[in-house]
């Protein structure tokens, strides 16, 4: 039983040390917070829409919609990048996934869809 401990304890650590590995840096220009602001037309008249994006570097990230004062969708989502095209899933809501490219100038950055229309800007 006494050399039993022993060996146990090395086989614990030579496990925890070759399970641990270097997490990748995700430093992709579209991690941040990104938004739109527009209007509707509302039964008590016109309000202001916005919505907002924060992507996060694991991939994730939540979206807000308000509508007026009051937040009408939270929810997280989940995203990729496949050459210059950006995906965006929502599981849950029953929305399509977009697909955007990334434009940066040095006075703003936008989200376009694939037929050049702005989803987002950088805040």
């Amino acid at each position: 039983m006494r050399r039993k401990v022993p060996f146990f304890l090395l086989l614990i650590c030579t496990l925890t040390l070759t399970a641990c590995s270097e997490v990748e840096t995700n430093n992709d220009p579209v991690i941040g917070i990104w938004s739109r602001a527009d209007f509707a037309e509302a039964p008590e008249g016109r309000i202001s829409v916005r919505e907002e994006w924060i992507f996060n570097d694991a991939y994730l990230g939540r979206y807000h919609r308000y509508e007026g004062n009051v937040l009408t969708v939270k929810t997280d989502f989940g995203w990729e990048k496949e050459g210059a095209v950006y995906q965006i899933e929502y599981p849950g809501l029953d929305r399509e996934a977009d697909r955007v490219t990334l434009k940066q100038n040095p006075d703003s950055a936008l989200l376009l869809d694939l037929q050049g229309e702005v989803l987002a800007q950088r805040e």
